[in-house]
């Protein structure tokens, strides 16, 4: 189900972090999620999605593994790009079917909490746009605000339905001027996570500045204030405790886990 609403005003957003010796099929270090007990290796339903040199190069002896895991993973960049479509709609589900709040599980990076002043955040925009700066949350908000339930998926195996509510990327970044034909949205966050789109996925109608789950603020542990939301993506590029953005043709580095050897344009 999704909801538009005009401009609102008031309210004031998962990572993962490597484990010791969380691997998954693949070879590659899998996050760990803070709630352990709700993580798994990569279940069937994904290993399926990836592509077949990819999933050959998962159980080729080591020598000939990494190089084509490599190549697999390109391919299966190549591939999701190639097959996106920006109109193409996410799912979307009834509130009958939205996982309960409690029930809906916590991934982290580096700190369960960065301790976010939530009093002084603003949200710098850089790169090529007009109208550069520093944006509060209240300014954020009195854009459009699009509420839609949808399906987070994370690679370590779970999913869930949940309710997610802010503005429309595409909104935002036409607000701040930005270059439509630039290539990429690139941020970063408090935490020290940092994650980029391709512009297609950017403005996308369902990508948002999220800003609130189940019709409230974000909690911290899910984000606070601002989170990316982007439901045609894997559950690793909906970067939480956002701090800066950034449209640029060039962007210093593709994403976290990405720069662990994970695919950048993993499209569900």
């Amino acid at each position: 189900m999704i909801h538009i609403a005009g401009p609102t005003a008031g309210a004031a957003g998962p990572h993962e972090r490597a484990g010791e010796s969380n691997v998954n099929p693949l070879g590659l270090e899998m996050p760990d999620s803070r709630k352990p007990g709700n993580s798994r290796s990569l279940n069937r339903r994904e290993l399926l999605k990836l592509s077949p040199l990819l999933a050959l190069g998962a159980f080729a002896i080591p020598r000939f593994r990494d190089p084509m895991l490599t190549e697999g993973v390109s391919f299966t960049d190549w591939a999701s790009a190639k097959w996106f479509r920006r109109n193409h709609l996410a799912p979307t589900f009834d509130d009958r079917e939205v996982a309960p709040l409690e029930k809906f599980f916590v991934n982290t990076y580096d700190v369960d909490d960065p301790e976010v002043d939530l009093e002084k955040w603003t949200l710098t925009v850089s790169g090529d746009v007009k109208r550069p700066g520093e944006y509060t949350l209240a300014q954020i908000q009195s854009l459009p605000k699009l509420t839609q339930n949808t399906r987070h998926i994370c690679v370590e195996g779970w999913d869930a339905i949940g309710r997610f509510g802010g503005t429309r990327i595409s909104d935002f970044l036409q607000y701040v001027g930005a270059n439509a034909k630039a290539k990429f949205l690139y941020v970063e966050c408090a935490d020290d996570y940092y994650e980029s789109l391709d512009m297609a996925s950017a403005l996308h109608p369902q990508s948002l500045l999220c800003y609130e789950m189940y019709d409230q603020p974000l909690t911290r542990e899910h984000g606070a204030p601002l989170r990316l939301r982007v439901p045609t993506k894997i559950g690793y590029k909906q970067a939480k405790y956002l701090t800066s953005l950034r449209v640029t043709d060039v962007i210093p580095k593709k994403g976290y886990w990405e720069d662990q050897g994970y695919p950048g344009d993993y499209g569900l």
